[in-house]
């Protein structure tokens, strides 16, 4: 394992929008409109090649003006944590690399599906090294945003009467918020945690997620349960530096915001959990110190029982 370059949290106060221009994934952006095709082969599609081709000039148009006037604002916090886990599907994050005070737990959960010989049952935990192992493992947490600004400028097109602009700016501030999230990663791979510091890839690469490690986010599938979220923030004290809070149901606002967890393990891959029974749902109620009722609440969509 790396030792990363810089333990602790780095903080960016103003993302450069004209760099996360060139870290856009735009084939999500046309699906918003539902127009089904990826970038840049959709231009070709004789169906929905001249819409998606007007859109994509008024959506750079808008964010030529965007970036001019600094309409939008993008901020992001990181930070990298000595980690190990434990008791197969847990990690305990620590203070420094002396491992004993320990800054959190993160509670991961395990797929129970029926697997052909050969194959396991995956969880996030298994992506970083046991405790009883010795090794000297590592783990990330991150949250970027675009959506400062987002509100003010929608409601100035509203004013004038222009609800075509005023949704394109929440579509280019989601696909902004995405390439912050894009950008910091490549960021943590090559120079702050440095152990991917000689990759070079464009962003198709990037798009296709070409690159060593992963990203998972807390209410995804690999780990759906949006409650971790709570400690991810905490972790990196996400709200104090970038002002993005999470609501009552751990949405993000503003939405134009990512977050999540970063993993350095060549092997780890996105996977995910399928449906989870009563089991490992009590497992987990203790491990988390919650109620099988608040359990089965937050995790209803993978529940492969009925509560």
């Amino acid at each position: 394992m790396i030792t990363p370059r810089s333990l602790g949290i780095t903080f960016f106060a103003s993302i450069d929008l004209s760099v996360l221009r060139s870290y856009i994934d735009w084939s999500p952006f046309f699906l918003s409109w539902e127009l089904r095709g990826k970038y840049p082969a959709i231009f070709d599609d004789t169906h929905y090649g001249p819409e998606a081709r007007r859109i994509f000039d008024d959506a750079n148009n808008l964010l030529d003006d965007i970036i001019e006037h600094k309409s939008l604002h993008a901020r992001g916090v990181c930070g990298l944590f000595p980690a190990n886990s434990v008791n197969d599907d847990d990690i305990e994050v620590y203070a420094d690399e002396e491992r004993t005070h320990i800054l959190t737990t993160l509670n991961m959960l395990r797929q129970q599906s029926l697997k052909a010989e050969g194959q396991w049952n995956l969880c996030l935990a298994d992506f970083i090294a046991p405790k009883e192992s010795g090794i000297r493992d590592y783990i990330g947490a991150f949250a970027v945003t675009a959506g400062f600004g987002t509100e003010e400028l929608c409601a100035a097109y509203e004013a004038q009467h222009d609800d075509y602009s005023s949704i394109m700016v929440k579509a280019i501030a989601d696909r902004l918020a995405e390439a912050a999230a894009e950008w910091l990663h490549e960021k943590v791979r090559r120079e702050i945690w440095g152990y991917a510091a000689d990759e070079r890839f464009s962003n198709e690469d990037l798009i296709n997620e070409h690159y060593e490690g992963l990203r998972p986010a807390p209410g995804y599938p690999s780990c759906p349960d949006h409650t971790e979220k709570q400690k991810l923030f905490a972790l990196i004290d996400a709200e104090k530096y970038t002002g993005i809070r999470l609501t009552e149901s751990y949405a993000m606002y503003p939405a134009a915001s990512v977050s999540g967890w970063y993993f350095s393990h060549p092997k780890a891959k996105y996977f995910p959990l399928g449906k989870i029974y009563k089991d490992q749902v009590i497992s987990y109620a203790q491990r988390k110190g919650m109620t099988v009722q608040e359990i089965e609440k937050w995790l209803a969509p993978v529940l492969g029982y009925e509560p």
